[in-house]
């Protein structure tokens, strides 16, 4: 049954929240959504982010919360325009910062991950030069038959002695990962994580992550792109001591067992004809540690739903939010949209996971607004974080590892020209947030 919006009001008067002073981190950056963490508190409270400009270099900054100021280094110069092709970070035990990224897919000449570690602790202007590795094997490649590197998901656990592991869709097209035990010096030989029962080299399971840092690293995933597969449901999984379990604690498979099918994992959403294919956003953990998800539908490639979603020990509370619009990209004027689900994003607060920052097109522009629900998602109060713009604001993101002393910090694109992932003028801008 689907669970209508309703806005609170106070004493039956909407509710006034106080302007907000956003600010340009770059006039010229864009991320993608699927490799992060994109921007992380680190511990002295400043933010570190990254994008691809529209000339493809890409670039790391560093943002000092309280003074607002901004420091950026160029990881890589013109690798790509592509904004598939944003950084993620890392702050290693020793503070250095770790970052990777990739080429989109790549060719046989631009190829891998690549990887930038600073010399001094948080200071990113010394990052080092960019190398490049290919995590394959031999019998892997035998086995899954395609070599393709996008995307770049790096944590540490610290219950296993700092242990690193890093995702992406690597090898036969699927979510790989692979383990550092020094720091990002070497890496293992890479493991596919999800694959299709029949293999299919074209067929491609997103894959978003979050982690405690601590023992575990959640995933939430689909059976494809949602451009490609008839239906496209949502699952959910963690990894934890050697293995990962559905939702309810049980077992799919040790790390000598995979791959695993998405059917095996626990099914947050069920795809039909009538509510829609979908698409994933963001996951985090509760105090409680149980997962919460925010994601889309698509019961028409026009119609793009927000959905909230959280497991409470027995069963998924699945409810709407808000109908966002269609997709964000600027379609050329009598040509197919490319991107049909490309919507505007939403992020949730990692410490307060009852609030949700999405984008969502009011009149004619994509604005960014706040969503909090005191019920699990069933009712929601929203307020305007953006209102009035000239540009369309998407793809918001909360920083990860925020700790209670932190000031809330909201970063996001704003498009000036976004007619395509390698056609864009976009900015990062951000803000701090009332709690």
């Amino acid at each position: 049954m689907r669970t209508y919006l309703f806005i609170l009001l106070w004493l039956g008067v909407p509710p006034q929240p106080k302007a907000q002073t956003t600010s340009f981190l770059t006039d010229d950056g864009a991320w993608c959504w699927f490799s992060d963490p994109r921007a992380i508190y680190i511990q002295n409270g400043s933010v570190i982010t990254g994008w691809v400009t529209k000339s493809g270099d890409i670039i790391a900054a560093s943002l000092d919360i309280k003074s607002g100021k901004t420091l950026q280094k160029r990881l890589y110069a013109k690798l790509e325009v592509d904004d598939h092709d944003n950084p993620a970070f890392l702050e290693l035990p020793d503070n250095r910062i770790l970052t990777q990224y990739t080429w989109h897919g790549g060719s046989k000449d631009s190829m891998g991950v690549i990887q930038n570690v600073t010399i001094e602790p948080r200071d990113i202007s010394t990052f080092s030069a960019p190398f490049v590795f290919k995590p394959q094997t031999p019998e892997l490649l035998e086995k899954f038959k395609r070599e393709t590197y996008t995307y770049a998901n790096p944590f540490k656990l610290s219950n296993e002695n700092n242990k690193i592991y890093s995702f992406g869709r690597w090898i036969g097209f699927k979510p790989n990962l692979i383990t550092s035990i020094d720091n990002g010096k070497t890496w293992s030989d890479p493991m596919v994580v999800i694959t299709s029962k029949e293999l299919n080299t074209n067929n491609r399971p997103y894959v978003k992550y979050y982690s405690d840092g601590k023992s575990k690293v959640h995933l939430i995933f689909t059976d494809g792109h949602p451009n490609a597969e008839p239906l496209n449901s949502v699952y959910y999984c963690y990894y934890e001591k050697g293995a990962f379990w559905r939702a309810d604690g049980s077992k799919i498979a040790d790390m000598d067992q995979l791959p695993f099918y998405p059917s095996q994992a626990t099914i947050v959403y069920k795809a039909t004809p009538e509510t829609g294919r979908a698409w994933i956003f963001d996951i985090v953990v509760d105090e409680k540690g149980r997962p919460i998800v925010a994601y889309t539908r698509y019961p028409t490639n026009e119609q793009h739903q927000y959905y909230y979603a959280l497991y409470d020990g027995k069963k998924w509370n699945d409810h709407y939010l808000i109908d966002s619009g269609k997709w964000f990209p600027q379609t050329p004027v009598g040509k197919k949209e490319r991107e049909e689900n490309y919507s505007g994003g939403l992020t949730i607060d990692p410490l307060n996971p009852s609030v949700v920052y999405f984008s969502h097109k009011v009149e004619k522009v994509f604005e960014i607004s706040r969503a909090e629900t005191k019920d699990f998602g069933k009712t929601w109060k929203i307020t305007p974080v953006t209102q009035h713009s000239e540009f369309d604001n998407v793809r918001p993101v909360i920083p990860r590892y925020k700790k209670k002393t932190d000031k809330n910090v909201l970063l996001w694109m704003q498009n000036r020209k976004y007619s395509h992932y390698t056609n864009y003028d976009s900015s990062i801008k951000w803000t701090i947030l009332e709690r």
